[in-house]
C-alpha cells in the first residue's frame, strides 16, 4: 500500500455514525480500505501485542477517525497511547466527535491529534463535513509505520 492509500480505521461505538463516515468518504471519491472498531479496546487491540505495551508489526499507512466517547477504553486514553508510542506516534489521528468540550479539545491537540472535528447533529450538515474530509484526506501525504 502506498502513501497516497492509507487504511483507514474509523474507531466509533456508534454503528449509524460510522456507516455514514464510510459512505461520504466513498462518495467524496476514496477508494481506500476502511476498517471499523466499534470501542477503545479494539483498536488497542490492533494496535498493540497481547502486552498491551509492544506495538503490533504493522506495515503500510493508516488514518485513524477516533471518537471520545465509547465503551471499555475512550479515545482520549487510546489517542494518548498512540502518541505514547514510538512506533505509531507517527499515525495522524483526527478525533471525530460529537463533544464540544473546549477541556477535550485542548486535550486532544495537547496529546497530538492532528485534527479536531466536531461531528455536526444535522444528517445533511454531517454527510457533507465527512465528504470534505474524504477530500482533504486525497490531499494528504501519510507516512508508514512498520518500515525501518
Amino acid at each position: 500500500m502506498n502513501q497516497a492509500e492509507p487504511t483507514i480505521l474509523i474507531v466509533d461505538d456508534d454503528d449509524g455514525h460510522a456507516i455514514l463516515i464510510r459512505e461520504n468518504l466513498e462518495m467524496a471519491g476514496l477508494r481506500n480500505r476502511i476498517d471499523h472498531f466499534r470501542d477503545g479496546q479494539a483498536i488497542l487491540d490492533f494496535l498493540f501485542e497481547r502486552d498491551g505495551k509492544t506495538a503490533r508489526r504493522l506495515t503500510g499507512s493508516f488514518l485513524v477517525l477516533l471518537d471520545i466517547r465509547m465503551p471499555k477504553v475512550d479515545g482520549i486514553e487510546v489517542l494518548r497511547r498512540i502518541k505514547a508510542d514510538p512506533d505509531l506516534r507517527k499515525l495522524p489521528v483526527i478525533m471525530l466527535t460529537t463533544t464540544d468540550d473546549a477541556r477535550d479539545v485542548d486535550r486532544c491537540h495537547h496529546l497530538g491529534c492532528n485534527e479536531y472535528i466536531q461531528k455536526p447533529v444535522d444528517y445533511d450538515k454531517f454527510a457533507e463535513a465527512i465528504q470534505r474530509l474524504g477530500q482533504f484526506v486525497t490531499l494528504l501525504l501519510i507516512p508508514t509505520v512498520g518500515a525501518h
